[in-house]
């Protein structure tokens, strides 16, 4: 199995490229495609759209939706692992019916963009925003806080946009489908296990505080 140390994907998504994350085996073992959301292109879009087939959302932390004043979506969330989905939203300026790439790619950036007000978006609409667990990995593991961590350590604005990988069949890919598909199309492909890691070695003070909490 070739999976990518999370320094390489680190500096992938500084260069504004896309990368696959796994999880566990535990847990789903799906793999999603990431990108940062503040250099995110139509290009990338129609590429997950095309090849992932999933659905594209947008973990994002929680300060910045409650910025952008957008809601979860239910007040009692009943989905298996807790994925914290907001209102769905649609950028208003420059954009159509927001279905297109390059509509989904410009509201994913205005998301991000911190001039851009509630008032610039329209709800619902076809991009949905993730709430983050405001400890990223350390504090649930799942594709939505691996995206946020992995491009704030980019350097990028903290929010990536994933899409799960599905087969051709409509079956969900999982390893080593997952392996062959990043091999296939250049992509590096890194672990949410070795991601948890990699915090806990270059922050030893978050975990001393983590294990202090529960004490």
């Amino acid at each position: 199995m070739t999976i990518a140390k999370i320094e390489e994907a680190i500096a992938a998504l500084g260069r504004g490229e896309m990368i696959v994350v796994v999880d566990d085996l535990d847990r789903e073992n799906e793999g999603d495609i990431v990108a940062a959301s503040d250099s995110v292109t139509a290009q990338q879009i129609a590429f997950m759209m095309n090849h992932a087939r999933g659905l594209i959302c947008v973990p994002i932390e929680q300060e910045r939706l409650d910025a952008l004043d957008l809601p979860l979506m239910v007040p009692v969330n009943t989905e298996y692992h807790k994925t914290a989905f907001t209102v769905s939203v649609d950028y208003l300026k420059g954009t159509t019916t927001g279905i297109s790439a390059s509509d989904r790619a410009a509201t994913i950036r205005a998301l991000v963009d911190p001039t851009t007000k509630p008032a610039d978006f329209a709800r619902p609409g076809h991009i949905f925003p993730l709430r983050a667990h405001p400890e990223g990995v350390l504090g649930r593991q799942g594709h939505t806080e691996a995206a946020v961590d992995l491009c704030r350590l980019a350097g990028r604005a903290p929010s990536g946009v994933i899409c799960e990988i599905a087969k051709d069949d409509g079956s969900m890919a999982r390893l080593p489908d997952l392996e062959i598909f990043a091999r296939h199309h250049g992509l590096l492909l890194v672990t949410i296990e070795d991601l948890v890691a990699y915090r806990r070695a270059q922050e030893p003070s978050i975990v001393t505080d983590a294990l202090r909490s529960v004490a």
